[in-house]
């Protein structure tokens, strides 16, 4: 990411951000809660690089942290993507001025290969994410502890098929999804692959899509 870009995302004037790299300001948390969300990292890890946990053995210079907001780079081969934590401030999500939810991500990321994602998954890094799914509601296609990618760049649900959605307590979930065109105004039916539990229909508008379901990583 250039140093205008991380500007215009984060804020901060160019004056501000000079004086931080060139060490003219005694760093805190606070001056680093502005880049942290664009830069994938928490203000923590930033401040305490190399010595707090999820930033031991990454090289700084070779930027080898493929995040969101941020490129990869080609000459990495690898492309690490964050997990929610789906068990962290259990109940009701924080809903941020801005509309969106606060999501808490977990330290560690996984590793994919950069040419998995590019030719298998044909999603751009900085927009996935990966879910653990929870219940028996997507069984067997989604086992409960499995994880699925997701493309948070795809709100819309189509074509029909996996999305991860925000139920009623806004926690992301995977289901279903099949558009009923023919309704007015457009609905959609939830579906889901454990006979046990009814379908559900709901109105477009009332959907909240988090991200279109790419890949499940399957336990063995």
């Amino acid at each position: 990411m250039s140093r205008t870009e991380l500007v215009r995302r984060s804020g901060v004037s160019k004056q501000q951000l000079s004086r931080l790299e060139n060490g003219l300001i005694r760093l805190r948390l606070d001056h680093l809660k502005p880049f942290a969300p664009h830069l994938g990292y928490t203000p923590e890890q930033m401040l305490l690089w190399g010595r707090y946990p999820g930033t031991e053995g990454v090289d700084a210079a070779e930027g080898d942290t493929l995040h969101a907001g941020a490129a990869p780079k080609k000459n990495i081969g690898v492309v690490r993507v964050p997990e929610l934590d789906m068990h962290a401030n259990e109940g009701v999500r924080e809903r941020r001025k801005d509309g969106r939810y606060s999501d808490p991500v977990k330290t560690e990321r996984w590793a994919f290969p950069e040419r998995f994602v590019g030719d298998e998954l044909r999603a751009s890094p900085d927009r996935l994410v990966i879910v653990e799914a929870a219940g028996d509601s997507m069984a067997p296609t989604v086992v409960s502890g499995e994880r699925v990618i997701v493309d948070t760049g795809h709100k819309t649900p189509t074509p029909d098929g996996l999305y991860a959605v925000r139920d009623a307590f806004k926690k992301i979930v995977v289901r279903r999804l099949q558009v009923l065109r023919a309704a007015h105004p457009t609905r959609v039916k939830i579906v889901f692959d454990n006979a046990k539990h009814p379908s559900e229909e709901v109105a477009l508008d009332d959907l909240e899509v988090f991200g279109k379901v790419l890949c499940c990583l399957k336990l063995c």
